[in-house]
């Protein structure tokens, strides 16, 4: 009988119903998996299923009955999917889920960040409002959407659909030519006139090694209109002590993440440092996770072991 192990449940929110494969199986589910157990706890297994428990090249050495991995995410840098490749192994990820999710929680942070939302709250807890004598008080800057320029790294599906928003705002959106890039089609601008003319830059591309670290010093550098940034992709696209140096400098006005290169962050993680500023929003990787998306997460995940299973494999990146 086929044994299908799933190694992180907790990573799929509670409320989602996890049905399971419709054709007879041997079905193990952990709530957490550390990379240290992986090799254990799929020993004997035909499919694994994961979302951030990784499975890497050393591993795969020890599992020689892994015929698939069905990853519970769009993002697979977990595996090692050129080892899979050589080995056999059929690795499918979830796709087009977070076309509604992530564009909202981007648009959340750069509302909130845009109209200094966090500062005036802080304000009315600290009591500032009480002591203003009057019906407002203007302690941080407002600013509107409409005409503001939105440069978009990465024109996938997900950026796509902020586009659409943020056109349906009245802003100018613009999408980044890859970075060094001499020549682009008609949808794209140059990376240097994104970074120069872009009041708001949001990140919506996958974490590779050419995109490591695609926004550094020396892109801060470039930003002439203080623009706030948006990271609802992946940690480790932007180099967050840099990140840190450029508000300092004043060369960024804020920055909404939701994404780290190390999740749950370490205790030397440069944002960890400025989480008390207004004008700096992290949350804890949550724009996939509406209850809807987590959903469709799951449908897809099961069915793709089950595409696997009758031979007619989805969604494969090998």
């Amino acid at each position: 009988m086929t044994k299908v192990v799933f190694l992180d449940r907790a990573t799929i929110g509670p409320s989602v119903a996890i049905r399971r494969p419709d054709f007879p199986h041997d079905w193990t589910e952990y709530d957490r998996t550390q990379a240290d157990q992986v090799a254990e706890r799929l020993a004997d297994a035909d499919i694994a299923i994961t979302n951030k428990a990784p499975i890497r090249a050393e591993t795969l050495e020890a599992l020689p009955k892994l015929k698939m991995i069905s990853v519970a995410a769009t993002g697979y840098d977990v595996i090692d999917v050129p080892a899979c490749t050589k080995r056999g192994i059929i690795v499918s990820n979830v796709r087009g889920y977070a076309v509604n999710t992530v564009p909202e929680h981007t648009f959340a942070l750069i509302f909130a960040l845009q109209r200094n939302i966090v500062g005036y709250r802080q304000d009315v807890i600290d009591g500032e409002w009480q002591k203003a004598g009057q019906f407002c008080f203007f302690n941080h800057s407002i600013r509107d959407l409409y005409g503001t320029r939105l440069g978009i790294v990465g024109s996938g599906v997900i950026g796509q659909a902020v586009g659409q928003i943020g056109r349906a705002l009245g802003m100018d959106v613009i999408f980044a030519a890859h970075k060094g890039q001499p020549t682009f089609g008609s949808l794209y601008t140059s990376w240097n006139t994104v970074l120069e003319t872009s009041d708001i830059i949001t990140l919506h591309t996958p974490l590779k090694p050419d995109t490591r670290n695609l926004i550094s010093t020396a892109e801060f550098a470039q930003m002439k209109r203080r623009p706030i940034i948006i990271n609802t992709s992946r940690g480790g696209l932007v180099d967050e002590a840099a990140l840190v140096g450029a508000l300092d400098r004043g060369e960024v006005r804020g920055a909404g993440f939701d994404v780290l290169t190390r999740e749950p962050p370490v205790a030397d993680n440069p944002l960890l440092t400025i989480l008390n500023r207004p004008n700096v929003i992290v949350t804890p990787h949550v724009a996939w996770a509406s209850e809807e998306a987590m959903q469709v997460v799951w449908e897809q995940t099961v069915w793709h072991v089950e595409q696997f299973h009758a031979g007619t494999p989805k969604n494969v990146l090998n």
